[in-house]
């Protein structure tokens, strides 16, 4: 122990009614956590990724963390302190040189990290959406990489994947490993290969942002039953100006290693839902299998330090071909009137989901995007007006149509969430899926009169959903609703 942290750990040196001091190490700082605060101290190391070696970059470093952080935990991340005097007897913000630097942060309850949280069984779907909110709303309001810069471009975004193969080859002895690290690698070029013009197109579009970096549920915490960030990367441009897909792949990876598939394909779902960017659905799971080999690799090296038997590695290795091939990809569109349950049914859907591959597109949602409304925006539009006329109704129809055809030829399966009135609307969609070559089911639950009537005007009353449907929007469907057909009773999916 350095003869500063070893001082450090005397509770007399900090402020208040400190009664002991707790010392938690990573392999690049020290934190210690003392009464409500935690301070945590670089250490001087240089490895590939970083460089702590000289007292002015550990500086720069912490005034990096907290400027970072600050950005979605202000409240968390609170000031860069001087430690003077001598390493035997260090003094927070003593007189002349600094000896040392620390970045003081507030201290939470570490029970309510979302790894811990996913471990005691505790984590659920409500977590999760505000999880996807948070994130949307971070993304958004991020820095965008600027063109001219290196971040994002294809060379950038392959070559750490690269490394992983090379660092693996080399270091986990297992049975079969080479031809199988072989095959995630054929399977990574080939898709980088197909998706390069992908990723530059998203670079120009801006989806390249300064993002947190390392976002998986030990950075994540339940505080007063929000879901909040800290922890992002402060040491690497490279790891945290990255596409916003790559950052939100992370997450749904480390939700599947938790054995929480339903709650992976629920935090995919209500991410894109918010910013519709269903374009990045085709990254997924390439960046997504980067992730999971990260985490082999990372594992990896741990066994050759520890002589564990290695597998942890060889499970991540195991999700990364589970991500590299998956299930083939169906239709599922949902009918009924507003109020009988679809949206309902058909988060079950979701939630069931044993390999999180499915995504939703509500017509409530795309219907206001279309028209430059967030979900939860009121249109003011009333019945047969704005954007629930009849040419609107086509043109959100046909906005459903394509966004499905996207997401099914990048294999995944798709609910559309939608009234779909007409014959002719579901006939469109049955047609999409012949020539997308999957299976097509109608998701199709019942409800009495009076059901209708109660679930309409206590969503109304809520004033939180995407469906703006009223008594009078009911009545109208009721006259003209087309029920399904004999043949399509074939097709009704269970609900």
């Amino acid at each position: 122990m350095p003869p500063l942290i070893e001082a450090l750990l005397e509770p007399k040196r900090y402020p208040g009614a400190v009664q002991r001091v707790d010392l938690v190490q990573t392999h690049i700082s020290w934190v210690l956590l003392a009464g409500d605060f935690a301070y945590k101290i670089k250490k001087p190391v240089k490895l590939s990724f970083l460089d702590f070696s000289t007292l002015a970059q550990r500086q720069r470093y912490c005034q990096n963390e907290l400027r970072l952080n600050r950005r979605f935990a202000p409240d968390l991340y609170l000031e860069v302190l001087a430690i003077g005097n001598t390493p035997q007897d260090p003094q927070w913000g003593g007189l002349g040189t600094p000896i040392e630097y620390a970045v003081k942060m507030r201290r939470f309850d570490e029970a309510g990290r979302l790894d811990r949280v996913c471990a005691r069984g505790e984590l659920q779907a409500s977590h999760v959406s505000d999880l996807a909110g948070t994130v949307s709303a971070f993304h958004q309001a991020a820095a965008v990489a600027p063109q001219d810069s290196p971040f994002g471009a294809p060379p950038q975004v392959i070559a750490p994947m690269r490394d992983n193969f090379d660092a693996l080859r080399d270091g986990l002895p297992a049975t079969g490993l080479p031809s199988r690290l072989k095959a995630l690698h054929a399977w990574t070029e080939a898709q980088f290969a197909q998706h390069t013009p992908l990723l530059q197109a998203r670079k120009q579009a801006g989806w390249v942002r300064e993002c947190h970096g390392d976002l998986h549920l030990a950075n994540l915490v339940l505080i007063d039953q929000r879901v909040r960030m800290f922890d992002g990367i402060e040491f690497s441009d490279s790891l945290r100006w990255i596409d916003v897909a790559s950052e939100v792949a992370f997450t749904y990876v480390d939700l599947l290693a938790h054995q929480q598939s339903g709650l992976a394909d629920w935090f995919i779902d209500e991410y894109l839902s918010r910013t519709g960017d269903y374009e990045a659905a085709a990254l997924l799971r390439f960046y997504g299998v980067y992730r999971a080999m990260v985490r082999a690799k990372v594992a990896a090296i741990r066994t050759r330090q520890t002589q564990d038997d290695g597998s942890e590695a060889l499970a991540y290795i195991a999700l990364a071909e589970r991500l590299m091939t998956p299930p083939a990809p169906r239709l599922v569109i949902t009918h009924g009137l507003s109020g009988c349950g679809k949206t309902v049914a058909s988060n079950r859907l979701l939630l069931s989901d044993a390999h999180a591959s499915t995504l939703r597109l509500r017509s409530d949602v795309e219907r206001k995007r279309l028209f430059g409304l967030s979900g939860s925006a009121r249109s003011g539009a009333t019945l047969n007006q704005g954007i629930y006329a009849l040419d609107a109704h086509g043109r959100t129809y046909g906005h459903l149509r394509e966004q499905a055809r996207r997401l099914l030829l990048s294999s995944w399966s798709v609910i559309v969430d939608a009234t779909f009135p007409h014959r002719s609307d579901r006939d469109a969609f049955r047609a999409l899926a012949r020539e997308c070559d999957v299976a097509f089911s109608i998701l199709a639950p019942q409800a009495t009169p009076a059901q209708l009537r109660e679930r309409i005007l206590a969503r109304h009353a809520l004033g939180q959903d995407a469906s703006e449907a009223t008594l009078d929007v009911l009545a109208q469907q009721m006259r003209t609703l087309e029920p399904l057909g004999p043949d399509e009773a074939l097709e009704i999916e269970p609900s």
